[in-house]
């Protein structure tokens, strides 16, 4: 049986994640950049989120997570450098394995939450990679500290919500940042300083 398990477990971890992110042809959103109407479209709270992993203790991978409170798009698929996103996320309502964790982070060892309930980001610059990709620029803001951040941006799809009746797309986003350049370098190195950072953002009209 481990052996089965542990075979699972590399076959799952071998799967890239382009074809993680394939899309069954029978699902309402595809991955077609003309099924994008130009114009500005609301984050969807409900289905965004950023990941964030560290290394903890060189003993295992620690996930954490925050959910977005607002936030816009305003992009035209004929001009994709011309793309503007800024979405705001609610540190105070981060998501970790324990309330005790949870507290800590948000404490003013970590986050300092109180005083700090969010993070924003702004891009600043958007280089298209060819179709459905780009490279995204921005300013990231964590308890008052801005720094330059970038993402690697690939398009998951478009279509109308069937329960909603609404246009939808999203994009996964995927980077690296120091969480001690923004004022969170506690217990660093023996927790490493490089954070990394998966972002589903989700639109709706």
């Amino acid at each position: 049986m481990r052996h089965l398990l542990a075979a699972g477990l590399v076959a799952a971890l071998a799967v890239p994640v382009a074809a993680q992110l394939a899309t069954a042809p029978g699902q309402p959103g595809q991955p077609s950049a003309a099924r994008v109407a130009a114009g500005t479209y609301q984050v969807d709270p409900a289905h965004t989120q950023v990941t964030w992993e560290v290394n903890h203790l060189g003993f295992s991978m620690l996930q954490g997570q925050f959910g977005a409170s607002g936030g816009s798009i305003t992009i035209d698929p004929k001009k994709p450098a011309a793309t503007k996103v800024e979405v705001t996320f609610a540190v105070d309502q981060l998501s970790v394995t324990s309330p005790q964790f949870a507290n800590h982070l948000k404490s003013k060892d970590f986050f300092d939450a109180a005083t700090n309930p969010t993070a924003r980001f702004v891009s600043t610059t958007v280089t298209p990679r060819g179709p459905n990709k780009a490279v995204l620029g921005g300013e990231l803001t964590i308890k008052g500290i801005t720094k330059s951040v970038t993402l690697d941006v690939t398009f998951v799809g478009a279509g109308d919500n069937p329960m909603s009746k609404k246009a939808n797309f999203g994009f996964v986003g995927t980077g690296t940042i120091k969480r001690s350049d923004f004022g969170l370098g506690y217990a660093a190195p023996a927790v490493s300083d490089t954070v990394k950072l998966n972002v589903n953002a989700a639109f709706t009209a």
